[in-house]
């Protein structure tokens, strides 16, 4: 058992889902640009790029739930080994604190590279 700043991890959990929930809200709205635009004329490489970015969105939206769901999990977990163990957490707890930590960035990163893409795209498609 190791002492750990509860209210700092479940602040970062917080801190962690609200920021996918705003990522969730943001690449639903591209999702909605790109069906508005594939309903125009479109050259067949924009075409090819409309289903790249429909299908990406898909992915990252689905990768966006799945760690929402981990990290409120997570939360609950520590939330309850500290209620049990008297402030205490499993260092395994912590580990997988720092793992979804790591989750966590990793999609960020892949989020901005696609939000960045995906603003070239709409600037020379349109």
């Amino acid at each position: 058992m190791v002492q750990a700043d509860i209210s700092q991890l479940s602040r970062e959990c917080n801190t962690w889902r609200d920021a996918l929930r705003a990522f969730r809200d943001e690449f639903t709205q591209c999702k909605q640009k790109l069906q508005q635009l594939a309903g125009r004329p479109l050259s067949k490489d924009d075409l090819t790029e409309v289903e790249h970015y429909h299908n990406q969105f898909h992915i990252q939206l689905i990768n966006i739930h799945d760690l929402k769901q981990s990290i409120k999990n997570h939360d609950r977990k520590v939330n309850y080994e500290t209620g049990v163990h008297n402030g205490q957490l499993n260092e395994e707890t912590l580990a997988d604190h720092e793992n979804l930590y790591d989750q966590y960035q990793s999609l960020e990163h892949r989020l901005f590279d696609l939000r960045e893409e995906f603003r070239n795209f709409l600037e020379r498609a349109q």
